[in-house]
């Protein structure tokens, strides 16, 4: 065996060899995979071998995408089958709801060239004549959607890797790794130690007990997962083309073809987490025992909407586990706080994902970025607050809702509250309806007395339209107040913070006591971050951006981190709140004797409010006059007090984070990772105007953001109002132009103050003109939408800086 290479893959599944390939396909040769058993031990083997390109997150989408194209590329290179069946395959709606969801999954895929349609029951009864039709309104048909065979697949990613050099140990366990002051790794294995450069986790159902090798707890769970296999049917058998799959989601299942039979698998409610103290090492090929109990009612429903599994025997039994993260999204990527290793692992969709996992893992390691925007299946997208006792409810509660309805507004209950501030219990008490973010209870809206304390999923204007319209009001009109603690937070300091800070961002480094605006960009241009630079002192500075990113931002500060300079996430050290509105800065001189009247904008200062000494600023993503209050989480009860009181006379009222996404409408301001985000350039959205191309310094992306401006991108971000009935845009919706889809939403929503529906769009530089007449897709109907290059709301920013 040898005993040195540059990356170590560990685990043998489909998922493994994906990325051994695709290290090799990038030019990676000296690579080794380590698996304990056989290949395809563990989920792979016992997996329905099913794909589809159905996701919810478009970049998951379009991975899913690669990787289904990918498998007739890996049949031409080996020689060797996948088994590949593209049959088609039908989801169906049996409410609004659902049909809803299928028609904006329809709008996404429109502009991404996926060539689904929404079909109705007429077209069912064609395509799939098995379906019983009663209540179904209508399916989203995919003509890429298929099966393969799991076993040959994985084969054929193996004997391609080996093709560009890489090596496979099998029956060779790996039983330590360590890591050496250099930053390279040692893997103890029962054949030897091997050194590499890299260590990549594809463990799979052991990926939790490879982690713990390195110190790491990855948040995945096994689930037990349970199908069948009927015997020969005519129906079936005697048709002239194999039958699609369709997917049931009211019934929580999926059915296609298998032989002369069928294959039909649940996602069903009283499901159950699988060794839930560690997945013993000598689990390989076996299976669960059988459990009809636990899927009776759906057994019971499927027989309901496929009548002809009534009369059906059943051949075989496949119950099994496989691993789900708490968002049943793949966990990919550096491992904060870790050099040199990598995560592959919680890919429950192996054959669905497992090639796009491959790549952008292989692009990762090999490029340092992914050619697309990858938060949703980062594993730096979940803390290191998150526990074992978070991740397993919230594994249970993604797996029973697998196949439910996705809904944009929509707040899932699990493990939950779980982190909260420590005036949490006084906005529960005003009527708080909650939301969460990285884990933090955030207020979505207040609830008035009589009003429903939860939110209604919908993908229309929902019964918090009424609450965010008052909360809207109160800041245009008066005063809001709101927390600032689900902002990210990080102090920079030393003696070498302000070059570091200028090398590492593309904007302005503030100078003492001001405030800046800012792009963080990768070397390719692309923008991994939007911040807030505030100078503290010649030495101390404090960068705000979104709370979601802390992971993923320190993860990237440590690497380009000099010795002359400290980072700290101080996230959940600094806490405090906004107040905004044309009477904000009456009530906060009202509790301070320093002179805020001389605060201008983009002014940071420490002063005394009430008994506190904070930190404020003077700046508000709302767009209108406001403050920044950053206090201790210990005084954070006693300044909400002062303010709520100096507050009182002015008509203060809370708003939360549906008011304030209504509020940036107003002013065409972008959201990180909607407007902003790794899919996209400083010169697409804008935000170039923040770069400061004149400092005297190699800033990360400086390259790629001056090419830009000698050749501007071919996109620009704008604003439409659209005439909406009862939906507004939610991100990806399709803009026609002139008959033609020419771009598509990042974001929308109705702004309460305009008394409009706002959409932001990427559509051609060259089609940009004030008045363009557009239609914006929502919901499968195609509104008016006029291009609109300035808000009527304040237009010249004076109420934000006077």
């Amino acid at each position: 065996m040898k005993t040195t290479t540059r990356v170590v893959v560990i685990g043998g599944g489909v998922v493994g060899c994906s990325v051994l390939y695709h290290l090799t396909k990038l030019g990676w040769s000296d690579v080794m995979l380590l698996e304990r058993s056989e290949l395809t031990s563990g989920s792979t083997w016992h997996a329905a071998g099913g794909f589809h390109t159905l996701n919810g997150d478009t970049n998951m989408a379009a991975l899913q995408g690669y990787t289904i194209h990918l498998y007739k590329e890996l049949e031409e290179i080996t020689g060797m089958s996948c088994g590949l069946h593209h049959v088609g395959g039908l989801t169906l709606a049996d409410n609004s709801d659902r049909f809803d969801m299928l028609l904006a999954e329809r709008a996404k895929h429109r502009y991404m060239g996926l060539e689904t349609e929404v079909v109705g029951p007429e077209e069912i009864a064609k395509i799939a004549p098995i379906v019983n039709l009663d209540g179904i309104r209508g399916a989203l048909f995919d003509p890429l959607d298929g099966h393969l065979d799991p076993s040959g697949t994985t084969h054929a990613y193996a004997r391609a890797a080996r093709m560009g050099g890489a090596t496979i140990e099998t029956h060779c366990m790996v039983k330590q790794t360590n890591q050496r002051p250099d930053g390279t790794w040692d893997v103890v294995t029962d054949k030897g130690t091997v050194h590499a450069e890299h260590v990549v986790n594809a463990g799979g159902l052991w990926a939790r007990e490879v982690g713990a090798m390195a110190g790491v707890y990855f948040p995945l769970h096994p689930m037990e997962h349970q199908y069948l296999v009927t015997d020969d049917l005519p129906e079936i058998y005697e048709r002239g083309t194999e039958h699609p799959h369709v997917i049931d989601p009211g019934g929580e299942s999926y059915l296609r073809q298998e032989g002369r039979g069928l294959c039909i698998g649940f996602y069903e409610q009283p499901c159950r987490p699988w060794a839930v103290d560690g997945t013993p090492w000598d689990f390989g090929h076996e299976l669960l025992p059988d459990d009809f109990d636990k899927i009776g009612d759906s057994i019971e429903f499927a027989y309901k909407r496929f009548p002809i599994l009534e009369r059906a025997g059943v051949k075989t039994v496949i119950h099994g586990p496989f691993t789900f993260a708490p968002d049943g999204n793949p966990l990919v990527g550096p491992v904060p706080g870790m050099r040199n290793y990598w995560s592959a692992c919680g890919v429950m969709a192996g054959f669905s994902q497992g090639g796009g996992v491959g790549l952008t893992l292989a692009q990762w390691m090999i490029e340092g970025e992914a050619e697309r925007d990858v938060s949703a299946l980062d594993v730096a997208r979940f803390g290191d607050w998150i526990t074992p006792g978070y991740t397993r409810p919230k594994v249970i509660e993604n797996y029973r809702t697998r196949f439910s309805v996705s809904y944009p507004n929509e707040e899932l209950p699990a493990a939950r509250p779980n982190r909260t501030t420590p005036i949490y219990d006084i906005f529960d008490n005003m009527g708080a309806v909650w939301g969460q973010q990285y884990g933090l209870e955030v207020v979505n809206y207040f609830a008035t007395e009589g009003e429903p304390r939860y939110e209604t999923p919908s993908f229309r204007r929902s019964n918090a339209f009424d609450a965010t319209a008052r909360e809207v009001k109160s800041v245009r009109e008066g005063v809001g107040i709101n927390e600032v603690h689900n902002f990210g937070k990080y102090m920079v300091t030393g003696a070498g913070a302000r070059g570091w800070l200028d090398r590492i961002m593309a904007g302005r480094i503030p100078k003492e006591g001001r405030v800046s605006l800012t792009p963080m960009l990768a070397p390719s241009g692309r923008l991994i971050g939007d911040f807030t630079i505030s100078c503290l002192g010649p030495k101390r500075f404090q960068l705000t951006a979104s709370y979601g990113a802390q992971a993923y931002h320190m993860r990237w500060f440590q690497k380009h981190q000099e010795a002359d300079v400290t980072v700290e996430n101080i996230s959940d050290k600094l806490t405090g709140f906004q107040i905004a509105g044309p009477r904000a800065r009456e009530v906060l001189a009202a509790c301070t004797r320093d002179d805020v009247a001389s605060m201008r904008f983009m002014d940071v200062r420490e002063i005394i409010v009430g008994m506190s000494t904070v930190r404020v600023q003077r700046l508000s993503y709302t767009g209108d006059l406001g403050y920044e209050i950053y206090c201790d989480p210990m005084d954070q009860r006693q300044l909400w007090n002062v303010l709520w009181d100096a507050g009182k006379p002015h008509g203060m009222r809370p708003f939360g984070m549906r008011a304030m996404m209504s509020l940036r409408l107003d002013r065409f301001f972008g959201a990180w990772l909607r407007e902003f985000s790794p899919d996209y350039t400083a010169a697409e959205t804008g935000l170039d105007r923040f770069i400061d191309f004149s400092k005297d310094v190699d800033f990360m992306g400086k390259h790629a953001a001056i090419e830009e401006q000698k050749t501007p991108p071919k996109r620009q971000l704008v604003a439409f109002f659209v005439e909406a009935e009862d939906a507004d845009v939610q991100a990806y919706e399709p803009v026609w132009i002139d008959g033609k889809v020419e771009g598509f939403c990042t974001s929308g929503g109705y702004s309460h103050h305009l008394g409009q529906s706002v959409a932001l769009a990427l559509i051609p530089r060259g089609r940009v003109v004030d008045g363009l007449e557009a239609e914006i897709e929502i919901l499968g109907k195609r509104c008016p939408a006029r291009l609109v290059t300035q808000s009527p709301f304040d237009p010249e920013g004076v109420r934000m800086r006077g």
